[in-house]
């Protein structure tokens, strides 16, 4: 057991350093890729630098995230390439150590590492990175006051609720609008969709709308006529903008429950939201990954293992993107879609690496 707990350590030793260089480097270069891309429109704009250096420091929680399961899988791949190359692994083999249970350590880590980096993503990242995007927006005049994209709006005590996807608060024009009113007991009474509606002094005026209503039990759906009964001024809409994407975990779960209350779309934000969750354990799938790949190789070990380990994360982001795409069209349950290529990939590594050769 001592022999063994010295190894950890040793390996352990050997990794750290490698991943916190790899982390810093690959933080650095996508800070870099973030900024350039907005570089030019910066100047254009006449951005002080400052602005432009406290944006970029709003966006390092981020990149450090981004940058975390490929650091993991660069220096788990980095360090049994080396060990292998060295010949170094000959005595723990020859000693009757599994490789698996050899890496043990560094799977401990990549668990770890999942599970702090889902708090880190909700406490840290979304926080900064919403304020990063509004300086952004202002900084390049693309924050227009009182306008916004995707707007949801519950008035008249929860009875009629508004789903707006774009209001111009200067024409005071909704775009895209859908309005679902209900009964004081809760109960679906009529939706009407509309491509737009203007403001008329004292009421919305809407454009080729039409209604869904209950005949008979029957859902039916006709032409509405003219009405004055949507009274709602448009400074209720103004900034009243939800990016579900800058949500902590519990605003997340309570807009989609909202969503799906009031019977509007949410198979896409409920992909999103479990993703938050599957997409923590990205850490301890890498790292399964560059432990099972770590043995397969005998010559250029270093070259293929980083080759290979690089070749199957981008699979696993191609399955996962597929994956999120078919839950956010309702294809399958959006809890399915965000852990499918997690389970898919965790059985891949557990047979690669029971396989592994020692």
């Amino acid at each position: 057991m001592k022999k063994i707990m010295i190894l950890d350590i040793y390996l352990l030793r050997q990794f750290i350093p490698i991943f916190l260089i790899a982390i810093s480097l690959f933080s650095f270069i996508i800070l870099l890729i973030d900024l350039f891309s907005n570089l030019i429109q910066f100047i254009n704009n006449d951005v002080p630098i400052a602005s432009i250096l406290y944006i970029s420091i709003c966006f390092i929680p981020k990149s450090i995230s981004f940058a975390l399961p490929i650091s993991l899988l660069f220096a788990a791949a980095y360090v049994l390439g080396d060990l292998f190359e060295k010949n170094e692994l000959t005595c723990v083999f020859s000693s009757g150590i599994p490789f698996w249970r050899f890496c043990f350590s560094l799977l401990i880590v990549g668990f770890i590492t999942s599970i702090l980096s889902f708090f880190y993503e909700d406490k840290l990242v979304i926080p900064a990175v919403k304020v990063k995007n509004e300086l952004t927006r202002r900084a390049l005049n693309q924050y227009v006051a009182g306008s916004g994209n995707n707007i949801v709006i519950i008035t008249r005590g929860g009875r009629l609720i508004y789903l707006v996807d774009y209001f111009d608060y200067d024409k005071k024009i909704l775009n895209d609008v859908i309005i679902v009113e209900k009964d004081v007991n809760g109960r679906f009474l009529s939706q009407i969709r509309a491509p737009s509606a203007d403001w008329n002094e004292t009421h919305w005026e809407f454009r080729n709308a039409v209604i869904y209503q209950y005949d008979d039990e029957i859902l039916r759906v006709n032409p509405l006529a003219f009405c004055t009964s949507y009274t709602e001024h448009p400074d209720m809409f103004r900034r009243r903008t939800v990016v579900f994407q800058e949500l902590p975990a519990r605003e997340a779960r309570v807009f989609i429950n909202d969503l799906r209350y009031v019977g509007l779309p949410h198979y896409q934000a409920q992909a999103d939201y479990f993703h938050r969750y599957s997409f923590a354990t990205t850490s301890f799938i890498v790292m399964i990954l560059s432990v099972s790949m770590g043995g397969r190789f005998k010559k250029n070990i270093l070259l293929m293992s980083l080759f290979t380990s690089l070749a199957v994360a981008v699979i696993f982001y191609i399955v996962e993107m597929l994956s999120m795409t078919m839950a956010g069209l309702n294809y399958f349950h959006p809890f399915i879609g965000a852990w499918f290529p997690i389970v898919l990939f965790i059985v891949i590594g557990i047979l690669l690496l029971r396989s592994a050769k020692t």
